[in-house]
């Protein structure tokens, strides 16, 4: 774990001391009645280089300081929903989908849902251990309901996660389609304290994310060094132009000062 090393740009104001919302009620630890809970392996989440909460490598502190830009950026506007995304495959992007869905519920003010949108290689269950029995892709056939398929990590506080179980032929269609309207809809009128982080195929493999970017309220883009190449990046962030993009994190990064502490 201590040889992850990611740098954060986020493009705007200056990191302020403290989050912006105000604290609210809710409990240090949540009772799940409804929802599955599993036991992630330690051993996995190490090998896919997933932090657990209360890490203090330096992967950890990154992504602690990630999630309070991105949260000052949300907070500033009300947002609740985040995509996450990437110019080409293997940018590490369902990674920090992931470790940045674990670091947002380590703030005691904010639980987390996070969902596998990538219906052409969901790949979260995967790095997570889980086995599901119902996924997304279930509810978007109509074939399940939403508590059907939700998934909670143990010890992992405040972070429910919605996998995929498998892929869909017709992803792009689906995710633009009324079906996947009105799950986004449900989840975000469910708990409307809850943010929503959604891990997408990349951009410019197909057009499974522009598909659904209207439904978001805002997108986090993730690059690699010596991997994503400038021209893809301004090409995706033109693509974007009408979904806000709350800062880039730079993956595999070989140059990057260690945390304070």
């Amino acid at each position: 774990m201590d040889r992850i090393r990611k740098a954060v740009d986020l493009v705007g104001d200056e990191q302020r001391s403290a989050d912006l919302r105000p604290a609210n009620s809710l409990p240090a630890r949540i009772e799940y009645t409804k929802t599955r809970t599993f036991e992630p392996s330690a051993a996995l989440l190490e090998t896919n280089r997933i932090i657990s909460p209360g890490d203090s490598t330096s992967a950890a502190a990154a992504f602690r300081m990630l999630r309070t830009q991105v949260l000052q950026r949300m907070e500033e506007h009300h947002w609740q929903s985040l995509a996450v995304l990437s110019p080409g495959k293997n940018d590490g992007k369902t990674t920090t989908a992931i470790n940045l869905a674990v670091s947002l519920a380590s703030d005691e003010r904010h639980t987390v849902l996070l969902v596998d949108f990538d219906l052409r290689r969901p790949g979260v269950a995967d790095m997570l251990g889980i086995a599901p029995e119902m996924g997304v892709d279930d509810i978007l056939r109509g074939k399940a309901r939403v508590e059907d398929c939700l998934y909670h990590p143990e010890d992992f506080d405040r972070l429910v996660v919605l996998p995929a179980r498998s892929s869909l032929n017709n992803s792009s269609e689906t995710l633009a389609g009324p079906r996947c309207r009105e799950l986004v809809a449900e989840l975000r009128s469910r708990y409307p304290d809850r943010i929503l982080v959604f891990d997408l195929p990349p951009i410019l493999g197909a057009d499974d994310a522009l598909a659904f970017v209207p439904l978001v309220e805002c997108s986090l883009m993730v690059v690699a060094e010596g991997a994503t190449r400038r021209e893809d990046l301004l090409r995706c962030m033109e693509l974007l132009r009408k979904t806000p993009v709350v800062g880039t994190v730079l993956n595999r990064a070989t140059n990057v000062d260690s945390a304070y502490g």
